[in-house]
């Protein structure tokens, strides 16, 4: 595992500083922030927000959805490439019986949240709920960076609770992108767009990854593969990426999950050593070389991210925001703790070895963490024009998600209420 500082370095400060710059900026300078993130780059495109002018679509660029639709598409194929490897892969983390327990867990990590949430909701009257409940997969989601960094903070870089939380929080992603394409649609659904996707998808697998394939069997050197892969590289999936992202826009699908259908098309290694693992590194196969070159780019693009998402003034907080908090301090660590203790006990699917009930406990404070997709999810499921008791709900959902890294010293303090021993890796 890489050590703890140079994890912070390379995966969180940069998010951090956006975040806490959109939160001083908005808050000293509102308007000059809100010109920012929506200042027009090109009007009248073909990519960009999308309203109804003269019976015809008319999208408009923004910095915002430069950011949010089309930057952060390479911060979820990332994402997704981690799932894919944990699912498609002989040794996969999300592969036999020692995913189940965390497959369990991430179940109640996520219908814990949610029940938290619309049900507190409920409590607080109608126009409360209907004003907030799109919001219900907000609290659902667990920020793989700064989750892994509290575990080791936590638990120690050896303790099996670390190993055990990626696989829930990987687990959580593929499930947080799947709610993403089916409840959070970016426009009127055309899915007959998706045909135009998968097409990309199959024919970049068949031409750049199958037929050289074939065209080397029985050659040791594989002459055709290597100079597909020398020659060309990455670029083919790149275009098939452009391709394969328009038409998410067009089908009405959040376009950042728009590269999602070509990284199972990407050539990849038979055998992955998991997240942060240092011998990720390590690997040469297209798939990891481009989440190589893809690593540094994203860093300035989570910061983005941060400065487009997080810039909130604190007079939004209401109802939304402890709605939020809610459901991740609370209904994280309810739904993990139950659910994984079912599968781990009455069903006997057990806890990994060194790990028992009072770290799954802890282990669901840690995942309590929402923040960057928690952001994201709230700036998809509210309009800016949404408000109730006079606050912007959107506004104060991002900052119960922001509020989440509460979590991280809740973790911290239980685990030493509970006397959790530190594992050195």
């Amino acid at each position: 595992m890489y050590r703890v500082w140079n994890f912070v370095t390379n995966y969180s400060l940069l998010l951090i500083g956006g975040a806490l710059s959109a939160l001083l900026w908005a808050n000293f300078h509102p308007n000059s922030y809100h010109d920012f993130v929506e200042f027009v780059l090109i009007d009248d495109f073909f990519i960009g927000h999308a309203h109804e002018v003269g019976g015809h679509i008319h999208r408009t660029l923004t910095v915002h959805y430069l950011v949010n639709d089309v930057l952060m598409a390479f911060f979820f194929a990332i994402a997704a490439k981690e799932v894919w490897e944990a699912i498609i892969l002989k040794n996969g983390a999300l592969r036999g019986k020692k995913a189940a327990t965390p497959l369990f867990a991430t179940a109640g990590g996520m219908l814990g949240p949610i029940t938290v949430y619309l049900g507190l909701a409920a409590i607080l009257g109608s126009s409360t709920f209907d004003a907030v409940s799109r919001g219900w997969a907000i609290p659902t989601a667990t920020d793989i960076a700064f989750s892994y960094l509290v575990g080791r903070i936590v638990f120690g870089a050896g303790h099996p609770a670390v190993r055990f939380l990626l696989l829930l929080a990987i687990a959580d992603d593929a499930a947080g992108l799947i709610i993403l394409a089916i409840f959070y649609p970016s426009g009127n659904l055309a899915p007959l767009w998706l045909l135009v996707s998968v097409a990309a998808s199959v024919g970049v697998f068949t031409l750049f990854n199958w037929m050289p394939r074939v065209m080397d069997r029985g050659k040791q050197a594989r002459p055709v593969s290597s100079w597909v892969r020398k020659h060309l590289s990455f670029w083919p999936y790149l275009g098939a990426g452009a391709i394969s992202w328009y038409a998410f826009q067009e089908s009405g699908l959040h376009p950042a999950l728009g590269l999602l259908p070509i990284v199972p098309a990407i050539p990849h290694a038979d055998r992955a050593f998991g997240i942060f693992s240092e011998a990720e590194q390590y690997l040469s196969d297209l798939l990891n070389h481009t989440e190589h070159l893809l690593k540094h780019p994203v860093e300035i693009v989570l910061f983005f991210f941060g400065l487009c998402n997080a810039g909130v003034e604190f007079s939004s907080i209401g109802s939304p925001t402890w709605l939020v908090l809610a459901g991740l301090l609370l209904g994280k660590p309810i739904g993990i703790l139950v659910f994984g203790w079912i599968a781990a006990y009455p069903l006997r699917l057990g806890l990994p070895a060194g790990m028992g009930t009072r770290d799954l406990f802890v282990t669901g404070c840690v995942a309590a963490i929402g923040f960057t997709v928690s952001l994201f999810i709230a700036s998809v499921a509210f309009t800016g024009g949404t408000t109730l008791e006079g606050i912007n709900v959107q506004d104060a959902a991002k900052m119960g998600a922001l509020f989440s890294f509460a979590a991280a010293g809740i973790a911290i303090a239980a685990g030493w209420l509970l006397r959790i021993e530190k594992q050195r890796g």
